[in-house]
């Protein structure tokens, strides 16, 4: 679910506070819960933010070593296949990924496939 912006956060928080409407009678002119409204008055009456938080997601597949690791391995050796990179990764760096995951970071990395290399583009760099 997609959070409530900003703007209508304050809007609640204003109806409630300053308008004199009750919390209940927010949340349902507003189209939102009854812990939303006591949620954003609390955090208005203690000086919070209103804004929404961002969502920490999926945490990487690879940490900052498995990448540097895998990235210099491509460099080494770019003709090696997914699977025996994927091999490769979990003796060095004991991460298990697919071959699909694999392409994924490799192509986020700025790494692409050409005629069965894993090659940069010219100019780019890491």
């Amino acid at each position: 679910m997609k959070a409530y912006s900003e703007d209508l956060r304050r809007k609640v928080v204003e109806a409630v506070q300053q308008r004199g409407m009750g919390k209940s009678e927010a949340a349902r002119s507003f189209g939102v819960s009854l812990s939303s409204v006591k949620r954003y008055v609390g955090k208005a009456r203690r000086g919070d933010s209103l804004s929404p938080r961002k969502h920490p997601g999926p945490r990487p597949k690879l940490d900052e070593r498995a990448r540097s690791l895998l990235e210099a391995d491509v460099e080494e050796r770019p003709a090696v296949s997914l699977r025996e990179r994927g091999r490769f990764l979990e003796r060095v760096a004991g991460v298990s990924v697919s071959e699909s995951t694999l392409s994924r970071l490799l192509r986020r990395m700025g790494f692409s496939p050409k005629g069965g290399r894993w090659v940069r583009p010219r100019g780019m760099s890491s």
